[in-house]
């Protein structure tokens, strides 16, 4: 199975937070990307740098879209195989399709996924983060494209 990626371009300025690491429009449209293949009747594994950062992405999915509940859970939390979509900054136990990463690398476990998601911040530092990523997708193999999103 050869994973598909698509590198989604933010092109927001002031969305760092505190940490600099973290940049809420991406979490902000990992949230979209997540309600979406939910619609889709997919299970989703969404990959942040650790705990806090799952609870930031857990938060924005309660209050993200008030006429669409999308069901998450916080890895270890809720039903034994886990929501439709789930959070999590360690391996998932279980099998999904689809993989939205939030961090600054390409995950050891990513060619488990038929379909990842990924962000291009407008951050000159994070977008050379992204553009690494870029590039060990492409040499692990992966389809890989790119696709500008409308704020």
């Amino acid at each position: 199975m050869q994973s598909q990626v698509m590198f989604y371009l933010l092109n927001d300025e002031d969305q760092a937070d505190e940490a600099g690491q973290d940049n809420r429009s991406a979490i902000y449209h990992a949230c979209l990307q997540a309600s979406h293949f939910y619609r889709q009747n997919q299970r989703v594994y969404i990959y942040t740098q650790d705990q806090q950062h799952a609870e930031q992405v857990d938060e924005m999915l309660w209050a993200f879209d008030s006429d669409s509940f999308v069901p998450h859970n916080l890895v270890g939390e809720g039903p034994k195989q886990g929501a439709m979509v789930e959070i999590g900054f360690q391996a998932p136990q279980g099998r999904r399709p689809v993989l939205i990463n939030l961090t600054s690398t390409v995950p050891t476990f990513a060619n488990q996924f038929q379909f990842i998601v990924d962000f291009v911040p407008s951050d000159e530092t994070l977008k050379q983060q992204a553009r690494e990523r870029f590039k060990t997708c492409r040499q692990w193999g992966f389809q890989v494209g790119n696709q500008a999103v409308a704020n």
